[in-house]
Order: C-alpha cells, then structure tokens, then sequence
C-alpha cells in the first residue's frame, strides 16, 4: 500500500472565517513535548480528513495531492476542505516521475493552507514499488526466506513482513522504519500513519507466518515509540483487537470501513481518550435511500468519528469525497 500525510486545511469554503481560519483553530489544538523539548502535534477528536493515496499526474507541484479539495459534507452546505491530508511519503510516480521524492511539495502547501499532514508508512509489509525494496530482498535471502510473507490480498506487490525476532526480524523492520521516519520528519510531516499491523488477526494461511498476538503488541508499541522519538504524533491503522493494549501508546486510529463491518464501537476508546478516529468507508449504507446513513452516527456527539467515504473501487484518489462532517 502507500504512505499517508494528514493535512489539516480550512473549514469552508464560503462565508464566515477563512478555511485557513479555521483549520488552525481545529486541526492543531493540543500539543505534548516530546523528549527533545520541541512540541508534537496532537490531533484533535473530530477533525475533517483526507484520505488520498493515488496521485493525479497533472498536479506535479504538489506530488499528484490534490491540496485544495473542497466537497459538500452529508446534510449539504457550502463545500468544506480537510483539515487533516493523509498522504503518502512519496510523490506519485505519475507526476514526479519517479518513486523515490518524498513529497515536501505537498506538506508545505497543506502547511500553507493552514493544515497538518500525516507520513503514511506500510509498516507490516514489504512493496516492490518502494526505493528500498532491494534492502528487504537482500535482508529476506540472508536470512533464510525468513522476512518476506505472502501477497496482501488484493496487492500482489505487497507482501506481508515477519514481525517476529526468531532471527532478528523485527529489528531489520524498526530499522527500515526508522530511516523512513526521518524522511517523513525531512519532508515536514506532523505525523505516521503505520499500515499492515494486524497480521495475527489475519493469520498464518493469510500471511505465511505464525504471529502472535504479543509478537504484534511488541511491535506496534515500538513503532508508536518511534514515532514520538522523531517528534511526529503516531496513528495506528485497524489493529481494532489490541485497540485497548494500544490506545495510550498512539495518538490517533486510522480505520477502513468500520460501518460496513459494524465494528465502529471498538474505536470509542480512541474518542474516549480524546484522540481522533479517522475513518473511511467504500461502500455505500445499507439503509434504503440513504447510502451515507451511517453519518448521521459517525458525526454525532456520541460518536463523534470523523468519517469519509470514498469510491467503491478502494482506489483512494483526491475524490469521489464526501466528508460527514
């Protein structure tokens, strides 16, 4: 899958205060310390979002993001923008021209906008479309065949990692994320979203490897460690089983399609604990003549979940986008 940035931009797009206006006042309240002293982004519980993981070759000066997306939120109203951008690490190919240029472009115009930008990051897995693929090969044939699991399903040039240490696997990942982290902290990114990080729920006859459920634990609290060491807020991506081991470790939860798989409730620690669910469905609501239903709940103040839907086809371009909020 791809790396993500959040960005944090305007509010509305006509009347009242500016988007910018509002973004600042909502995307980036609450900030913490981290142990160097300098301030981290905290995201605050009901922030609007983006969710764009595919470029448009034709925006080359953002990287393919598309910063100035505007739609009109379930219920109607003037369009509104995101306050939050989640964005890969990298340019898109297709505008820049290569894989391999984080996206700085797109950061500081979300920064310009008055927005925060999240560094997506497909922590569990290893792409063969990444710059440093080479290093998991050559790391994966040292050692026996012992790191590259099967396909994700649906990515057939994703594959899943072993996050167990047997043979030192888990501290060859940390490693590689590491130094992907100080790309997204080169870049201006505020925070890490960490993709593929519930492979013992998808199991053995899924990923190739016997992962447990502590194997898992160690790892994701060590990325969410990493992430405040470099000073970024850290967002987990589902993982909804560890929700309760993981919530005090990160800042914020990314979820794909928790209505469709009626399993929002397990978010609530998040929203409980002030911190932000940033969720994205794909297919439309069940109820009949009402296929964005589920944002009535979603933006409710006893949910209070900022949810997006986005296309059918699971392909996170700047739209289809539609904001319940």
């Amino acid at each position: 899958m791809v790396l993500v940035v959040l960005l944090g931009a305007a509010a509305g797009c006509g009347g009242g205060s500016s988007p910018d206006e509002d973004a600042r006042s909502h995307a980036q309240t609450g900030q913490a310390r981290t142990s160097s002293g300098k301030a981290m982004w905290k995201p605050a519980v009901g922030s609007r979002w983006q969710y764009q993981l595919t470029g448009n070759p034709s925006l080359r000066a953002t990287g393919g993001v598309d910063v100035d997306v505007c739609a009109k939120p379930y219920g109607g109203g003037a369009c509104v923008r995101p306050e939050v951008f989640d964005i890969d690490l990298y340019a898109d190919s297709s505008a820049v021209g290569n894989n391999s240029t984080p996206n700085t472009a797109a950061v500081k115009a979300i920064h310009a906008r008055g927005g925060k930008a999240i560094c997506y990051l497909a922590a569990g897995s290893v792409e063969k479309g990444r710059p440093d693929y080479r290093r998991f090969v050559e790391w994966n044939d040292a050692h026996g065949g012992s790191l590259i699991g099967r396909p994700y399903p649906g990515f057939p040039d994703e594959n899943y990692a072993n996050v167990n240490n047997d043979q030192g696997q888990r501290d060859f990942l940390l490693e590689m994320q590491e130094a992907r982290v100080r790309k997204c902290v080169e870049a201006g990114f505020d925070g890490v979203e960490f993709d593929i990080v519930n492979a013992h729920e998808d199991g053995t006859e899924t990923t190739g490897w016997d992962i447990g459920a502590e194997a898992q634990l160690t790892f994701n609290r060590a990325l969410a460690a990493l992430a405040h060491r470099y000073g970024l807020a850290a967002g987990l991506k589902n993982d909804i089983g560890q929700i309760p081991e993981l919530v005090s470790a990160f800042d914020f939860a990314v979820n794909e399609e928790c209505w469709e798989n009626d399993e929002c409730g397990t978010l609530l620690p998040f929203v409980r604990a002030g911190k932000p669910v940033f969720g994205v469905e794909y297919e439309p609501s069940r109820e009949p003549g009402d296929p964005l239903a589920f944002c009535r709940t979603a933006r409710s103040a006893s949910w209070n979940l900022s949810t997006i839907k986005k296309g059918g086809d699971h392909d996170l371009t700047a739209e289809p986008y539609t904001p319940c909020r």
